[in-house]
């Protein structure tokens, strides 16, 4: 860690989100002093947009962790074949967000002592509570325990060879953090159109939720902790937000990950990364989709298999499931969100082949192909404004349900229609409610449908692998077979591309003896040996 904050204070980098691309200024952090910058609500915003360049972009890849996804070859973390790293980019990149937050926490008073009002320095030092606690999340997910740094600290400071906190001081950590901006944030009524895409109240409460029902559950089943406590934080924080009565279901789950779900007329978008062309608050607009074409997470049979019939019953029971005979088949009375996030035949694809037929399986290995966020148009300039959701309010429901239901081992029907049930009934949705009475009469387990329902809301938004973590089911699903489509007669036409076959027809990407998950060692991710040799005191995760 001393190496990444040695790399932060060496220089800066001030984006303004309304630029087509970063300006970048760099400038040792010891010029960066109340007479040279920090003057005014100007330069407090320009230092403050800088924490929104470390939201996750586009594209989303890491589904092909789990079970849902394939990319265009094995992947160590699904399959189990990595090794310690030398270095861990993504470790050093969330201390510069941790570090950047912790400067606008102290930058911010020498502003209010130039003369801007408490009130509105507030705001930006909300903003960097949400983001500090959005570090510490992604550190605490991968690795459990971190290093907590609380302050800005110079390169020789004792604190970086502290050794981690404990699991239960980091979510504390995260809690706190996000209370704090929770009181500073204004609600997204409250805020001017032209701030749209800056962290608001209900962004810190989704957050809050999120991490507490990661928390909640991965306490519950890996048998560690106090789950009920952070499963009810996980609930409250979400039922504040419903009550809040600030957000609501986009009606058309397709639109929503293309340009008529961006801005501030979707209720459903609680925080986004920006791409929109020349908006104020635009990080960046360069964002190709051909690497969605070319098959960087396509879904598996797993997860084509969890879609329900339109009758709401699971494929292996509703009468309404025939065996496929081809690609268009698959989709026959299926939940109308399938035909939405994977290809299908008809739909508006590329320049070379605007309309699509069969998947390409030289790119679309599995046989089914990853329809998020495809544009013809975006497709033929070679890039696109559409922005990335990244909390939405589909997973505030979701999160309640599931709450709910792991608090108390029931949730009612009037729950499951203030949650599970307002995804189903989306405009363009449609499906059968779920009730206590449905799945009692069918023989379902209830814990089993609020979770399929978040896979597939969810899907390919990269929740997958983190949701298999927390319920401690990796060590079943990643060892199995890694499989695809049916081989169909229409995918013989494509010359070289003859994949690997089970016994029953469906292509098979990886076999389950080349997959390996160690329950000891693989639910946490291990720290690189360069951070453990600048600070001999980090202790390696066990096994590692």
């Amino acid at each position: 860690m001393k190496s990444t904050l040695h790399k932060i204070a060496t220089g800066i980098l001030i984006c303004t989100m309304g630029m087509t691309s970063c300006e970048v200024n760099r400038i040792p952090e010891t010029d960066i002093t109340d007479p040279s910058f920090w003057q005014n609500e100007a330069d407090l915003k320009m230092g403050t947009n800088r924490l929104y360049t470390y939201l996750p972009g586009l594209p989303v890849t890491d589904d092909v962790w789990s079970d849902d996804a394939y990319g265009t070859n094995n992947n160590s973390i699904s399959d189990g074949t990595r090794i310690v790293p030398g270095t861990d980019g993504f470790y050093e990149n969330q201390y510069a967000l941790i570090r950047w937050a912790n400067n606008i926490m102290k930058k911010s008073q020498l502003v209010v002592e130039n003369g801007t009002a408490q009130e509105l320095v507030d705001v930006y030092i909300g903003e960097a509570y949400f983001f500090r606690a959005w570090g510490y999340f992604q550190l605490f997910q991968r690795y459990g325990g971190v290093p907590l740094i609380l302050k800005t600290l110079t390169e020789d400071a004792p604190e970086l060879l502290e050794p981690q906190a404990s699991r239960e001081e980091v979510i504390q950590t995260i809690y706190d953090d996000l209370d704090i901006a929770v009181s500073l944030l204004p609600d997204p009524s409250d805020q001017d159109a032209s701030e749209y895409g800056r962290i608001t109240r209900t962004a810190a409460l989704a957050l809050k939720s999120r991490a507490a029902l990661f928390e909640g559950t991965r306490s519950k089943f890996h048998g560690y902790g106090d789950p009920q406590s952070h499963l009810a934080i996980a609930k409250a924080a979400a039922s504040e937000i419903i009550q809040s009565g600030e957000h609501d279901i986009f009606p058309n789950y397709f639109n929503l990950f293309q340009y008529e779900g961006n801005g501030p007329d979707n209720k459903e978008n609680i925080l986004v990364r920006m791409y929109g062309q020349n908006t104020e608050n635009s990080i960046s607009y360069h964002v190709t989709q051909r690497n969605l074409e070319t098959g960087v997470a396509n879904p598996t049979k797993y997860l084509a298999d969890s879609y329900l019939m339109t009758d709401g019953l699971p494929i292996d029971m509703s009468p309404l499931y025939e065996q496929p005979a081809n690609t268009v088949e698959v989709f026959n009375n299926r939940d109308p969100r399938m035909g939405d996030t994977f290809f299908k035949a008809g739909d508006e694809y590329i320049g070379t082949r605007p309309v699509y037929t069969i998947p390409p399986l030289n790119f679309q290995k599995t046989g089914f192909g990853n329809r998020r966020y495809a544009n013809l148009n975006d497709w033929q300039v070679s890039r696109s404004y559409i922005d990335r959701p990244i909390i939405r309010y589909a997973e505030v429901l979701l999160n309640y349900a599931e709450a709910t239901y792991e608090l108390d081992g029931a949730i009612s029907d009037e729950d499951l229609n203030l949650s599970v049930n307002k995804l189903r009934s989306r405009e363009s949705v449609n499906m059968p409610a779920l009730t206590n009475a449905f799945v009692a009469a069918n023989g379902l387990d209830m814990r089993q449908e609020i979770r399929r329902e978040r896979r597939v809301e969810l899907a390919l938004e990269g929740f997958r692998y983190w949701d298999i973590i927390r319920w401690k089911i990796a060590e079943d699903v990643l060892q199995r077979d890694i499989l695809g489509n049916y081989y169909f007669d229409e995918f013989k036409e494509q010359e070289g591309n003859d994949p690997l076959l089970t016994d029953d027809n469906i292509i098979l990407l990886q076999k389950k003896e080349n997959r390996y998950f160690d329950p000891a060692r693989d639910y946490l991710w291990p720290f690189a040996t360069e951070q453990r040799a600048l600070n001999p005191n980090l202790e390696q995760n066990p096994e590692w």
